[in-house]
């Protein structure tokens, strides 16, 4: 590059950085990704290297970071916060631990090599073992006094622990939020329609900044320290540092290592790379120091940096790439998912061709529309996801993505609650992409109570397409079954047989096994009780379905909404076409007797325990599944264990199974 046109391009680097820089440090509000920064930084700084006068002294290459904000008192550090030099690749390394050779005289240097966490720097000052301030890095030399946010960290110790700590301290470390509370927070902001944070090195950064300590409060924040500034009193290796610190209260990185030489940097690096997707953190790399103080005194420093530690970045985990369409999926529960498909992308060490968009209020939040230029980001095994649009790039005028109104999969109508965030399908009888939990459900002991039918089998009924709603389960043969992989004839005859048995459940059964949304056990026999019979359960509107005790008005829509699918009708006509008929729920006239009652029931009854519970529930007892003080019965059948035990130590009164059914029988139930 010729030097006129190589000054006009550092020019256009220096502003261009100095914005990306103003929007993180000051707006928390990051324009581009890491990687990109990375790429902008170390062109301008090749250009420097080539043309040196064109170095000047407010480049972004000859400082750390940004200007404090004006929300925080300023603070002057005592010994500067230096960022460290980066390498991407082998040589890099090779030739970082070749200079440190060269420089200290010796043929193997021993390194303290640690996690480089994404979050955000800090300066904690501690006075005879108290601590008195926190400052972040800021631009290196000044940074914001943000101690009383640093306070309500739980991880950073207000008073050091044990002894033979220096009078004056200052521990320096990185204040992050782990992957799990950001996963956290994010959902329940979305849920509430409010903003959601853009990644967790963000999210820590803007959460230590709220001028409220209560808000930083109620972030998920965590800590670890790398360092200190000063020595007086203190080990003179870095490693044995760490460990002091530790003594003393600070968390410190468990991953921290000693190693020796190029080998063992790399061996190092690649050894985190591998752990990266299973750590409770981001991380972006690792930090490589010289362990003995004395030579890191030796080796010094150059411009911004040490000539005694290096950064090695792992691959970027956020890219830019185009959105080309948005699409939806259908899960497992019937939650419509819309998900970006992409030009493909390599971030996070994958190849990224799809990522989630969360759910319609998230694409309206962020007006993402097929056509724009995003940010896409993958932590480690997180799904991918569209951080971010980069709305000033946009072509054009570009059409808003509309959530459709029928399910991509099965065609039944979706469905949107008003204050809920997620839309669903409500086919869940019949939709391909529900049907394997859709018979999980079904056949779960505390609904139709079919033994046999296990995942693995349900699975293989499902992929070879003999089964496609429940119904089709009672059209299964020993012959069809047995020719299934691990699926022998005597295992095929007593399915057959569960499946024979299965067909007369209780109405509350029922209804719990054809999985309404929100209809749990207790709801499904309260809407038995009230009904009485299917029929009338299938044309009450949502005025009748709220007279039901437990029913609600949400309630009440999801199963209005569920009854008003055709596609669930049909199944539910297919079900009693071969043979499934409901018994009706035995019902007692007047006040019911138990009413404001807790139950318990242990042991081996004669009747199923399902039965039991039915009956105790239509008599208005709450059956419930532990002892308390609480509990006025416990019904203790045959080899009764702790529970028994229990209720005689707290008093509470115990009924045998012959009591029960003479009291059963008292009000017209329970008879065989």
């Amino acid at each position: 590059m010729k030097p006129d046109a190589a000054a006009a391009r550092a020019a256009d680097l220096r502003a261009e950085i100095d914005q990306h820089n103003y929007r993180y440090y000051v707006l928390d509000d990051p324009s581009v990704p890491d990687a990109e920064y990375d790429r902008l930084l170390r062109e301008l700084e090749a250009i420097e290297a080539e043309y040196p006068d064109l170095a000047t002294p407010d480049s972004p290459t000859q400082r750390v970071g940004a200007t404090p904000s004006a929300g925080f008192d300023e603070v002057t550090h005592s010994i500067p916060m230096l960022s460290l030099a980066n390498a991407f690749d082998e040589k890099e390394v090779r030739d970082f631990d070749r200079r440190a050779r060269e420089g200290l005289e010796v043929g193997t240097v021993h390194y303290a090599a640690e996690p480089k966490l994404d979050g955000v720097a800090i300066a904690l000052s501690y006075r005879d073992g108290a601590l008195v301030r926190a400052a972040t890095r800021g631009d290196g030399a000044r940074g914001e006094d943000v101690t009383a946010n640093v306070r309500t960290i739980r991880a950073i110790p207000l008073k050091l622990r044990g002894d033979g700590w220096p009078a004056e301290l200052e521990v320096r470390g990185e204040i992050y939020m782990p992957l799990a509370g950001f996963q956290a927070f994010n959902e329940k902001a979305a849920e509430a329609g409010a903003k959601t944070l853009v990644n967790p090195r963000n999210a820590a950064a803007g959460s230590l900044r709220q001028l409220d300590p209560a808000m930083t409060a109620e972030r998920p924040l965590a800590f670890y320290a790398y360092s200190t500034a000063g020595r007086t009193g203190l080990p003179g290796s870095h490693y044995e540092i760490l460990e002091r610190l530790r003594d003393w209260g600070f968390p410190v990185n468990p991953e921290s290592r000693r190693v020796d030489g190029a080998d063992g940097l790399l061996a190092y690096h690649a050894d985190l790379l591998k752990k990266r997707p299973d750590l409770a953190y981001d991380i972006d790399g690792v930090v490589y120091k010289v362990d003995d103080l004395d030579e890191q005194d030796t080796l010094g420093f150059v411009s911004r940096a040490p000539r005694w530690a290096l950064a090695h970045k792992f691959p970027a985990q956020e890219e830019i790439t185009k959105l080309l369409a948005i699409d939806v999926q259908v899960g497992r529960t019937g939650a419509i998912t819309p998900v970006a498909r992409l030009e493909p992308v390599f971030v996070g060490g994958v190849t990224v061709t799809n990522a989630t968009l969360h759910n319609e209020d998230e694409i309206r939040r962020k007006d993402a529309r097929a056509g724009d230029y995003v940010v896409v980001r993958r932590a480690g095994d997180v799904i991918p996801e569209v951080a971010r649009v980069l709305v000033e790039r946009r072509e054009g005028d570009l059409p808003e993505f509309q959530m459709p109104t029928e399910c991509p999969v099965c065609g039944s109508a979706v469905e949107r609650q008003e204050g809920e965030a997620v839309a669903r399908c409500t086919g869940g009888l019949v939709c391909r992409a529900q049907l394997r939990q859709a018979i999980q459900h079904f056949a779960s002991r505390r609904a139709m109570d079919i033994e046999g039918l296990g995942e693995k089998l349900i699975a293989q009924l499902v992929e070879s397409e003999m089964v496609t709603t429940v119904a089709d389960l009672y059209r299964l043969d020993a012959e069809q079954l047995s020719g299934l992989e691990r699926m022998g004839e005597k295992s095929a005859t007593n399915l057959v047989e569960q499946l024979k048995r299965s067909k007369t459940p209780e109405l509350g059964r029922l209804l719990f096994a054809l999985g309404i949304r929100e209809v749990g056990e207790v709801t499904a026999n309260q809407l038995a009780l009230h009904f009485g019979e299917l029929g009338a359960l299938r044309e009450a509107d949502v005025e009748a379905l709220e007279e039901v005790s437990d029913v609600g008005p949400i309630v009440a829509a999801h199963v209005r909404a569920f009854f008003d699918e055709p596609h669930n009708l049909k199944v539910i006509d297919d079900l009693l076409a071969e043979g499934v008929e409901w018994q009706a729920p035995e019902k007692i006239e007047g006040e019911t007797p138990l009413a404001g009652q807790t139950w318990v029931l242990t042991g081996s009854l004669g009747v199923p325990r399902m039965k039991a519970k039915g009956w105790l529930e239509s008599l208005g007892a709450r059956v419930s599944g532990s002892v308390s003080g609480k509990t006025d019965v416990v019904l203790a059948g045959e080899a009764a264990g702790s529970k028994l035990a229990k209720a005689e130590k707290l008093g509470v009164k115990v009924m045998d199974e012959e009591s029960f059914r003479e009291m059963l029988a008292g009000y017209g139930i329970g008879t065989e």
